[in-house]
């Protein structure tokens, strides 16, 4: 059966990098009805932390990315990788080193004419006599678990980037084991993988260099190695690496941001694949029929924000208001523009508010300035708006007669409305425009808005009689 595991360090938040190789490795799974491993490695005592994996944990859920076995974490099994240490020293494919990090930086600096060659281990305690191995025992002295790499040629297929040969002498003797016993990455991630039995190894590129290590720990376990995919690194619009300074930080910022999961897992989903439909927004069934590592570009994709505001906003235009309202609901809550539970009556001009105004909007966030004129007088008032569309010589007139007009009408709704305002404009002799643009700017404190006539409708004859007579605007 095909296996893959998502395997993050809690050193971090789960950034969009690894939630991108999270979400292929789930698609993977899905796609062949395989399994799908959630793996913590924590064996970075010192900066892994429970609350990060707890986000990561979160984050993935938010996503809607479940896992079939786990998490397992690898500070739970400790003793399963100095047991396979302990076996690659019985065997000698592995030595005790007894270098300090100061033996290290010496070796390199007494011999600079090696160049890079000059920070790689030397190799010393690989040669040590047994009565000088004897001697360190006895004296009781730490030491790593080094594995003596062999003198030969590293040749593994990837199923991204195709065959990969590393050749011999580039690869120094690694560390399995810390003297403080605690296992490296290397070590631990190839003992999990062989113990979870993993199948296929999806990560991210910057991982490719470790895979000759690997495919030299798996081949002295006596195990056939997993197939390895690599993915290209997503890259800042800057065309360096995506990292913080782009802005970047957790994906659960998306969702504090207003963006929803099915937007999120759309972006990462078509950086570095394409599913090839000409559609934009797809659900995580239909991207795990399409899916395929096949179709992965071994070229780095640009972190694209505008995409992912593109993708949210035409989610949010395809929800109805019935879906939008619980989400938007919470955030009109905070704002202190609705109770936590209006009555039916309000919920339901929420409702068609949220209707009216979500054409334009790119994230949830973007509901709270264009619903507040609709729910409170408080609201602010474009001064581009005021310039524009207010200072119309005679306006003062105009409008107070479009005042009357709209306080004899017999129902006030956006035919009639609209009827009263097109009848002024043209005993007027103006366009209708400049009566719209002014109640846009005067209703709403915008110089953008949905259909006016919808607008003033829900707004309410009295709360559009009260704004059309300018006081506000006259105080600025």
């Amino acid at each position: 059966m095909l296996r893959v595991r998502f395997a993050p360090s809690p050193t971090g938040y789960l950034h969009i990098g690894a939630a991108r190789t999270a979400l292929f490795n789930w698609l993977y799974a899905r796609k062949n009805a395989g399994r799908f491993v959630l793996r913590i490695e924590d064996t970075d005592v010192e900066r892994s932390s429970e609350m990060m994996s707890k986000e990561i944990l979160e984050g993935l859920r938010w996503l809607g990315l479940d896992w079939d076995e786990g998490p397992f974490y690898q500070s739970e099994r400790l003793d399963l990788y100095r047991k396979k240490a302990a076996g690659l020293l019985d065997r000698g494919l592995a030595y005790r080193c007894y270098c300090s990090a100061e033996d290290h930086r010496r070796s390199a600096s007494a011999e600079p004419e090696r160049g890079a060659k000059s920070r790689m281990y030397d190799c010393r305690c690989r040669s040590l006599s047994d009565a000088e191995r004897k001697k360190r025992e006895d004296e009781n002295d730490s030491f790593a678990v080094r594995f003596a790499v062999p003198d030969e040629e590293i040749r593994f297929r990837d199923l991204v980037h195709g065959d990969i040969t590393i050749p011999r002498g580039i690869l120094e003797d690694f560390v399995l084991l810390r003297s403080d016993g605690l296992p490296t990455y290397h070590l631990s991630v190839v003992v999990d993988d062989l113990d979870m039995d993993i199948s296929h190894v999806i990560r991210g590129d910057d991982h490719i260099s470790n895979t000759p290590k690997h495919a030299l720990l798996f081949k002295a376990f006596g195990e056939r190695m997993p197939k390895f995919a690599h993915l290209a690194l997503i890259m800042g619009p800057d065309k360096k690496k995506l990292s913080k300074r782009h802005g970047v930080t957790s994906v659960l910022q998306f969702r504090k941001d207003g963006y929803f999961s099915e937007a999120v897992v759309n972006f990462l989903a078509q950086m570095s694949w394409s599913p090839g439909e000409g559609k934009e927004v797809y659900s995580l069934e239909k991207l795990t029929e399409l899916f395929s590592l096949k179709k992965l570009s071994k070229g780095s994709p640009v972190y694209d924000p505008e995409k992912l505001n593109w993708l949210n906003g035409r989610l949010i235009t395809e929800k109805s208001a019935e879906e939008l309202y619980p989400a938007v609901l919470s955030l009109l809550y905070e704002e202190g523009l609705t109770m936590d539970r209006p009555d039916e009556e309000s919920l339901a001009r929420i409702k068609k508010i949220i209707d009216l105004v979500k054409v334009r909007n790119r994230t949830l966030d973007d509901f709270i300035p264009r619903m507040r004129p609709f729910l409170t007088d408080s609201y602010p008032i474009e001064e581009e708006g005021i310039e524009k569309y207010l200072r119309v010589p005679d306006l003062d007139v105009f409008l107070p007669r479009l005042a009357s007009d709209f306080e004899k009408l017999p129902d006030f709704t956006a035919p009639n409305v609209e009827n009263a305002l097109r009848n002024r404009a043209e005993q007027e002799g103006i366009k209708p425009a400049v009566l719209i643009h002014a109640l846009r700017v005067l209703c709403l404190g915008m110089t953008v808005s949905p259909d006016i006539f919808e607008v003033l409708t829900l707004l309410g004859r009295e709360r559009t009689l009260r704004r059309m007579a300018m006081q506000r605007v006259n105080r600025i």
